[in-house]
């Protein structure tokens, strides 16, 4: 019946694509609804890789399992005997008890510093879901298992809680007396200042940098992929039920069904 009205059957919708009714094609957004990403802006297309979680749980773990082994061998075989002097005398072992920061820094202000030390773990997990970095991933590790180990110690450690004395066992010529807590804390926070000068994000990716990091794309690069087609769109009508497409003119409802 269409045929016998001039319009030819089967013929595709050549202007479907145009209508200004349908939603833009390949359009990410923002998060903001109506809102469209400016060109260029890295968009992820995936949650938060996993393997960079990992990176940093287990230096966390590593760090925190080698701290507390090692305080409870040397509080059980040094405490109460005389200091191990190693590498001729370059390393010295012996047991000391530090109420202060890392390093017996600040031996009067042991309940600011257990308050420091449960912010900065607060800060570490907080960051850590927008890790994509594998140097942050064990630069945040350091950190966290090195102020986990110490704040463990001010937990339960003599003489009460959050007031515990940090157990210290590693001495070298002309340096305080430290743990590998101690150790941990000091290369994180190293690890920290050479990744923010050479301009690494927590993301992974740079100012300036020629491409987004792994896993991300920008709005260039999606558009890039040509338009969408009406099949690829969820919940689009096919182009030929479309009346605002060419050949498509809405039914006469009184008009007659001549043969």
């Amino acid at each position: 019946m269409q045929a016998a009205r001039g319009t030819p059957l089967g013929r595709p919708a050549a202007g479907a694509a145009d209508d200004p009714a349908r939603p833009a094609a390949n359009v990410p957004t923002t998060g903001n609804p109506g809102k469209a990403d400016e060109p260029g802006r890295i968009v992820s297309r995936r949650s938060l890789s996993p393997r960079r979680i990992g990176f940093l749980v287990g230096t966390a773990l590593t760090v925190l399992t080698l701290d507390l082994v090692s305080k409870v061998v040397i509080v059980a075989t040094l405490e109460g005997h005389p200091q191990i002097r190693l590498l001729a005398g370059f390393l010295t072992l012996l047991v000391t008890r530090n109420s202060g920061a890392a390093f017996s820094i600040g031996t009067s202000m042991t309940l600011v510093f257990s308050a420091i030390a449960l912010g900065v773990i607060g800060v570490i997990l907080r960051t850590s879901r927008r890790i994509r970095s594998i140097p942050w991933a064990i630069t945040l590790g350091l950190l966290l298992g090195g102020a986990t180990g110490n704040l463990i110690d001010r937990i339960f450690r003599y003489p009460g809680l959050f007031r515990g004395y940090v157990v210290d066992w590693i001495e070298l010529p002309h340096w305080p007396v430290f743990n590998l807590a101690d150790s941990a804390i000091v290369c994180g926070g190293i690890l920290a200042v050479l990744l923010s000068a050479r301009g690494i994000r927590l993301d992974g990716s740079r100012p300036g940098s020629g491409g987004p990091p792994d896993g991300q794309e920008t709005t260039d690069s999606i558009n890039e992929s040509g338009p969408a087609t009406p099949a690829d769109r969820p919940g689009a009508a096919p182009a030929g039920d479309d009346p605002a497409a060419p050949g498509n003119s809405p039914k006469n409802s009184n008009s007659g069904g001549g043969g």
